[in-house]
């Protein structure tokens, strides 16, 4: 599957890697801060990090942007509407919404790998009105409902 990608400013993102896998088998591209100066995430704090790219993704895909583990695990430093969807019309920058759950403050310098991607199909729903549904063994039991 071709997604392609495309700088926003060519001469500036030249020390800037493309997303890329790191592994043979891995399902993520790993996405760069293309901040100017480095970004102090205090404790709490959401701040949206610029990638310097756009993409164009096939019809039918979506992109998701995922934490990387390292940084949620190690740091407390995730993706803050994770998973978040780039569709596939769209064609601005793509940035990354980061938020520092972590007791410390977080630096991100440019370069840093902040985020994944993974492409991923999208199914589209037909919804139908109806009088009533038909009932499951769950029912309507909420959160919880089924135990730990």
């Amino acid at each position: 599957m071709i997604v392609q990608f495309c700088w926003i400013d060519p001469v500036k993102s030249r020390d800037l890697e493309l997303p890329r896998y790191h592994s043979t088998q891995a399902s993520g591209l790993d996405v760069a801060a293309s901040v100017d100066e480095p970004v102090v995430l205090k404790s709490g704090q959401i701040h949206l990090f610029p990638s310097g790219f756009s993409v164009a993704i096939p019809e039918g895909y979506e992109l998701q942007v995922r934490p990387r583990s390292g940084l949620a695990i190690r740091h407390g430093v995730t993706v803050v509407n994770s998973p978040g969807t780039i569709d596939a019309d769209y064609r601005g920058e793509v940035c990354v919404g980061l938020i520092n759950l972590g007791k410390e403050p977080f630096l991100i310098s440019r370069g840093d790998r902040i985020a994944q991607l993974v492409l991923a199909p999208v199914v589209r729903a037909q919804f139908e009105l109806v009088d009533t549904l038909d009932n499951t063994r769950r029912g309507d039991g909420g959160f919880g409902h089924t135990g730990k």
